[in-house]
């Protein structure tokens, strides 16, 4: 029952709605099939599949609501989740931010649901996990990773006619290898809604090859250096910039976005006139939700382009505060794929950025002197107001000279704020999905490395 049609779902969802007696009700049914495999010390570790199902009802008072949660799809329990969400809204103290539901929308509808991903089974996860073992055991490395897939379902109505739903897919595989000896890393990531995309082997075999070349590394000084970034490396670091592009904070004064004074730095350019960063729910490599978590339509959204700041995100009250109509105002971008809300420090997805036509081979040929990063993390936020980030570089990192690999170097901490490196790009390469957004490997200038880490 976890995979319900249209037809199925919004019947359901209209039961809900006319057992409502609020001033303003609001049913979201969601659905998923989900499977995994973990692996370590190249054999399969743990595996599980699950199937949820679940009901959430809002229902509203004026500006006092409240929400119920039910997995039980009888009348019964359907009418006592409708009571319940009534009965939490009257003893709810008013919310003064509070904005009446959408009426009826129209919704566009990405291609994010195959078949592929949808009957994924034991089977495929054993053959996924093989092909990176399989690859590691003769060469005396050690594969540690996890594969995951889901397909879903998420559909919404409300008592003044607003209706949608949609399915999708997704498989994301990570994988890191290790040398026997334990001194080189190496990593491997790759996510799709189809899974005839994913190619697991193939994957393992970067992080093997990132794993033998790290096996002997050299400690250089901190500093300001050239690097050149692998979309794994880069990813979070802009998707965590556009999650605060948001209007709100940077009127009250607390975010990057805040103009010395008041008001905003809406219309300034802020970045290399190369940098275009947008979201597209349509866009065929990394589709959408169709709707954002307050039931505005999402669209195409330039953020920032040609280093110019054109779009903020404003929640509907804020909006309104500011006179703008539903119609006008962007809605967050910080809602993941099947209308998950991300947390506070998980960036978005969706974030795609335009770039050029090398790969990551034909960047690293053009840098006389720099860093290669293969990947970040335990990214954390130092400075909002400058967009400030500190983190650790890890799996595979390289000193880079005439062009060339010359060896693997000890990791680093760095200070950074992507605004800052966006205004320091030397050369972009070919877009790659990475953690469900399009980024392209990039050569930056002075990345800040502020000192030495003893991590593989």
């Amino acid at each position: 029952m976890a995979q319900l049609s249209e037809s199925e779902a919004q019947a359901i969802l209209k039961k809900v709605l006319g057992y409502s007696k609020a001033d303003e009700c609001e049913a979201t049914l969601a659905g998923s099939r989900q499977g995994n495999v973990r692996f370590a010390r190249n054999a399969a570790s743990t595996s599980g599949a699950q199937e949820n199902l679940n009901l959430v009802v809002q229902s509203a008072y004026g500006k006092k609501s409240g929400t119920a949660t039910i997995n039980e799809f009888d009348d019964a329990s359907l009418e006592k989740a409708v009571r319940r969400a009534e009965e939490l809204s009257r003893l709810a103290p008013e919310n003064p931010e509070y904005v009446t539901m959408m009426g009826a929308q129209k919704y566009d509808e990405p291609k994010s649901y195959f078949e592929s991903t949808a009957t994924i089974d034991p089977e495929y996860r054993a053959k996924g996990v093989a092909a990176s073992v399989n690859l590691c055991r003769p060469q005396k490395l050690t594969a540690a990773g996890f594969l995951q897939d889901e397909a879903g379902f998420v559909a919404v109505a409300n008592s003044r006619g607003l209706s949608g739903y949609h399915k999708s897919t997704a498989v994301d595989f990570s994988v890191t290898i290790r040398t026997d000896d334990g001194k080189g890393s190496g990593y491997g990531v790759a996510d799709f809604n189809d899974a005839a995309l994913m190619n697991t082997g193939a994957v393992s075999e970067i992080a093997a090859q990132k794993a033998l070349k790290s096996r002997e590394t050299r400690a250089i000084e901190p500093g300001k250096y050239t690097v050149i970034l692998e979309p794994a490396a880069s990813v979070d670091l802009i998707s965590h910039m556009i999650t605060m592009m948001d209007a709100r904070r940077a009127d009250e004064g607390r975010s990057f976005l805040s103009k010395a004074g008041g008001g905003s730095r809406l219309g300034e350019k802020l970045m290399d006139e190369r940098v275009h960063l947008y979201s597209d729910p349509m866009n065929a490599d990394v589709p959408g939700n169709p709707w954002a978590a307050d039931g505005r339509p999402r669209k195409r959204v330039d953020w920032i382009k040609d280093g110019v700041v054109e779009n903020m995100s404003y929640s509907r009250y804020w909006a309104q505060k500011k006179g703008i109509s539903d119609d006008k105002a962007v809605p967050s971008i910080r809602e993941g794929f099947r209308g998950r809300s991300v947390g506070a420090f998980e960036g978005a997805q969706g974030v795609i950025m335009d770039g050029g036509t090398d790969n990551l081979d034909a960047l690293v040929k053009g840098v006389k002197r720099g860093v290669l990063v293969t990947r970040m993390w335990y990214i954390r936020p130092v400075d909002p107001q400058t967009v400030l980030y500190t983190g650790l570089t890890r799996d595979g990192t390289f000193y880079v000279e005439d062009g060339e690999i010359k060896y693997a170097i000890k990791n680093f901490r760095f200070n950074e704020s992507p605004v800052i490196m966006l205004n320091n790009i030397e050369a972009l390469g070919k877009p790659v999905r990475a953690n469900g957004c399009l980024i392209p490997p990039m050569v930056v200038r002075d990345f800040t490395f502020s000192s030495l880490s003893d991590a593989v």
